[in-house]
């Protein structure tokens, strides 16, 4: 018999527990993957883009197929194996700089000195570490969803996903929380060790799941490949959920600048010091605090209504964050600590991004999981992670040719005051990204209205 704790299942909770761990491995990692990048393997602002984007892409590209891999073999299998290769894959990225220095490319023992790393084709060594990665997250991706789907009913279906989310985002929060100090006690060096503890984070979620794992929903377990193949091909031609996925892809474009643009615009405007991890963090703070009540407020808002008033907070976070480079009037004081004008409108157009999620993404995947048969939650949840895929790659590479534009690589110039010259129009990357979230608000409003009369004719039929 499954135990029950509050009316949902030990599946349940042992699933969101380890979404918990993985987040927090993930996330730290992933605010500040673009410096890993450039400032530990030498790659440029371009570069560090397009391999991040593609990165975050097949994260986001892979579930749908693993997700209906993970229908056959069982949702227990697939996160075993998940998390196998998520524990692997970061221990990969610590111990990768040791192996260039070793080859005599990199010097880390003081100031980090490139010796020939910069033309080097071994630094490419990140790209099987990060495709071990993205297998192993693209599993997590589809089956911890999918066991909020299965072990959930259409009445607690929205709570679920409220809890779902809202473990997710403590699991963003402490990941985050973390980069700073590891920062400030190792400077640079602490983005190759911060590896290790996402490591020992997915390596305890891989306990986890081997000793406290156990449902019994099994439906569509031991499916055969034609089975598989005709309930991939049904979900790959559903014009109503591929519209959508489109159209939160703009949300999302948005939303992954925390991890594109926001840490290199920060830190090169406002300061190394900058404390990006916990800027980013703000985030998942006001998802924490706001979800449940969101959730609660929208209960009886279709899921569509919900998703609408979060897109419109989006155009307004991101014409927030480009404020920050218009105020001249010197550093705000906020609890007694100095704050550069942009960090303190990039907090509060994070705070209202995070607010926009609140309404968005738990209503989004409740949406997705009602359309999913039974024995099919996998494919479906797997699939709705599409739209970070566009995202992703959209995303990112926007943002590197924009940061070359806009607010380019000061090492690149040769006095302080040329690059002040060629970055003073900075904050025309937000109202890029601004127009993007607001093309997408409105897009969701004629995709509500077309639905409801789609729905119509097919109630008149």
């Amino acid at each position: 018999m499954i135990k029950k704790f509050e009316g949902f299942s030990r599946a349940f909770w042992t699933a969101n527990i380890v979404e918990l761990l993985e987040r927090g491995a993930y996330y730290g990692v992933f605010i500040v993957i673009t410096l890993y990048l450039s400032k530990i393997l030498g790659f440029s602002d371009i570069e560090a883009a397009m391999i991040s984007g593609i990165f975050s892409g097949g994260l986001y590209l892979l579930p749908t197929f693993a997700g209906a891999f993970a229908d056959k073999i069982g949702f227990k299998n697939s996160l075993l194996i998940a998390f196998s290769l998520l524990s692997l894959g970061y221990f990969g990225l610590a111990v990768l700089p040791g192996i260039l220095e070793s080859a005599g490319l990199v010097d880390y023992s003081g100031d980090i000195t490139f010796t020939g790393l910069n033309e080097s084709s071994q630094r490419w060594l990140i790209a099987p570490i990060l495709l071990v990665l993205m297998i192993g997250g693209s599993f997590i991706k589809s089956v911890i969803t999918g066991t909020v789907a299965k072990e959930t009913t259409e009445s607690t279906r929205a709570q679920g996903f409220s809890i779902f989310y809202m473990m997710v985002n403590i699991g963003a929060f402490s990941g985050k929380a973390f980069v700073k100090p590891f920062r400030d006690q190792m400077g640079d060096m602490g983005l190759i060790y911060f590896n290790y503890f996402s490591a020992s984070l997915t390596f305890i979620a891989l306990i986890l799941i081997i000793f406290f794992f156990k449902s019994q929903k099994h439906e569509g377990e031991g499916k055969t490949l034609k089975e598989i193949g005709y309930s991939f091909l049904k979900v790959m031609t559903n014009g109503r959920l591929i519209a959508l996925i489109l159209i939160i892809t703009g949300f999302w474009m948005v939303q992954h600048q925390l991890y594109a643009t926001m840490p290199k615009y920060v830190t090169r405007l406002a300061g190394e010091e900058s404390a990006i991890g916990w800027y980013a963090n703000v985030n998942p703070l006001v998802v924490v605090l706001t979800v449940a009540t969101v959730t609660a407020l929208m209960a009886r808002k279709t899921p569509l209504f919900s998703m609408t008033v979060g897109m419109f907070l989006m155009p307004i976070s991101a014409l927030l964050m480009a404020s920050g480079n218009l105020l001249d009037n010197g550093n705000f004081h906020i609890l007694g600590q100095e704050m550069h004008p942009i960090a303190v409108m990039m907090i509060v157009g994070i705070a209202v991004q995070g607010l926009a999620e609140s309404f968005i993404s738990p209503r989004y995947l409740q949406f997705f999981s009602l359309q999913a048969p039974k024995g099919d939650e996998g494919l479906y949840l797997g699939f709705s992670h599409l739209h970070s895929f566009l995202s992703s790659v959209l995303g990112f590479g926007l943002s590197g040719y924009l940061l070359s534009k806009y607010c380019p690589d000061p090492k690149l110039f040769e006095t302080r005051e040329a690059w002040q010259a060629a970055s003073v129009n900075a904050h025309y990357i937000w109202y890029y990204f601004a127009g993007i979230a607001l093309l997408s608000a409105f897009s969701l409003i004629i995709y509500g209205k077309v639905i409801r009369k789609l729905d119509a004719q097919k109630v008149q039929r």
